[in-house]
């Protein structure tokens, strides 16, 4: 329940106001009335705000609003109100007024904050916030939800800031059960999975049914290799949720790296179907893409991925994978194009290895498409961050080769050899015949 509002200040300024241009001792009815309807007025939307009327609320705070267009008080309750009743623009406003208004009034700020975050404008959530957390006059509690919004917000992008926003939240107030779980949540997204692991275990005795924190302890087990114990945490909570989006995706996510494709893809398919929001997930059918890449399906993970792309077209991790998907397939020419525009991304890779295992996988689409040009400068964007591989070297001399450049050729048959050590035979059994070759041609 909502604490009850105050106005203080507004009814100093109705007395004040009222008998401000009068002869001492006189008292005009008109401006007594007009303090008598004000001070109503403020007494009918506090009680509608009490009772969660938000509808009547608004009505009365419009109208006290048009009266006292610079109080900022009542352009945050009346952005209050606006929000619960759907009207999220016009609650928007409302609270960067009541902002204007009094600067140092942090509680419409972060109400703002919590909108544009929920609203996905998270860089002007990011300074509303920011300014809240630091803003020293404002009470503790809420500038540690600031903070505490503030890690949701960097979470996924930049999880050691919200590392640092969720310590200084627990500076100022009390640690929650919700924060043990953005704990290991952040811990997970680190690579810290042992860390991962027990701050998820803490998190389960604080919320024994907390669906996100099963999940998550399933992922950290799996990023440890144990594989059994996170299949056991899986199979007990999909007793009690056997439709949960969550714990479907984890399960397939499991299945996968269990080598059990056939098994995860009808689960992940009959959720989707079942579930529109499920469906509409972009994570959800990037898993579904990979599921159906890695058990051969590749007409199906192109359609996946293209569909993903018509939302996120510049996304250099599904460019690589469609691709990817597309040479599986034998479109050597559409496969070489979207690895290009992949490649040509670099700065969007989350890091650098990523981007040169897309240059290789550029190189092999080239290779198929009779394209060796592009194929060696694919290898040679490679080389500048991966140490070459029997597979790159075997791409180059076979590239060098079709160029007749003969003795660049030969030499790099000869690394491949070196590197191969009998894993490739076909490949082996290519390069010596082509080095007997190109010796006959010196």
């Amino acid at each position: 329940m909502r604490e009850k509002i105050v106005f203080p200040a507004l009814l100093a300024l109705v007395v004040s106001s009222a008998f401000a241009q009068l002869p001492a001792g006189t008292r005009s009815v008109d401006d007594r009335s007009r303090h008598d309807e004000l001070t109503k007025q403020i007494h009918d939307a506090e009680s509608a705000l009490e009772k969660q009327d938000y509808k009547g609320a608004e009505t009365t705070l419009k109208a006290l609003a048009v009266a006292n267009p610079k109080d900022g008080r009542v352009l945050y309750d009346l952005g209050f109100a606006e929000e619960r009743n759907g009207e999220e623009a016009a609650a928007a406003e409302s609270y960067a007024a009541s902002s204007a208004a009094i600067p140092g009034f942090a509680e419409p700020k972060m109400a703002l904050g919590l909108l544009d975050a929920r609203a996905g404008r998270t860089d002007a959530a990011h300074r509303e916030l920011l300014d809240v957390a630091n803003l020293s006059t404002a009470a503790p509690e809420l500038r540690a939800r600031a903070y505490r919004a503030l890690a949701q917000l960097d979470e996924r992008t930049h999880p050691d800031f919200a590392r640092e926003e969720l310590l200084a939240a627990l500076k100022l107030s009390p640690e929650t059960p919700e924060d043990v779980l953005t704990g290991a949540m952040l811990a997970d997204r680190a690579g810290d999975a042992a860390d991962a692991e027990a701050a998820y275990r803490r998190a389960l005795t604080l919320m024994p049914d907390n669906v996100d924190a099963t999940a998550g302890l399933a992922h950290a087990l799996q990023k440890q290799g144990k594989l059994t114990d996170a299949d056991a945490v899986l199979s007990a909570a999909m007793k009690e949720h056997p439709n949960d989006a969550r714990l479907v995706a984890q399960a397939t996510s499991l299945d996968a790296a269990e080598g059990k494709e056939a098994q995860a893809i009808p689960l992940l398919e009959q959720l989707r179907a079942a579930d529109a929001s499920v469906a509409a997930d972009p994570d959800t059918t990037q898993m579904l893409a990979r599921l159906y890449y890695m058990s051969g399906q590749n007409a199906d993970a192109e359609k996946l991925y293209t569909e993903l792309l018509t939302k996120t077209p510049n996304d250099p991790v599904l460019l690589d994978a469609l691709g990817s998907a597309q040479v599986k397939q034998g479109h050597d020419a559409e496969a070489e194009a979207t690895l290009e525009k992949a490649v040509a991304l670099r700065t969007e890779f989350h890091d650098d290895a990523a981007w040169g295992e897309a240059a290789g996988h550029l190189a092999f689409a080239a290779s198929k498409n009779k394209d060796p040009k592009t194929c060696l400068q694919a290898l040679a964007a490679r080389a500048t961050v991966l140490p070459n591989s029997p597979t790159s070297l075997f791409l180059q001399a076979t590239a060098l080769d079709t160029l007749h450049q003969n003795k660049e050729a030969a030499k790099a048959y000869r690394a491949f050899l070196a590197l191969a050590g009998g894993k490739f035979p076909d490949q082996e059994f290519e390069a010596q015949h082509r080095l007997v070759a190109l010796d006959h041609m010196k």
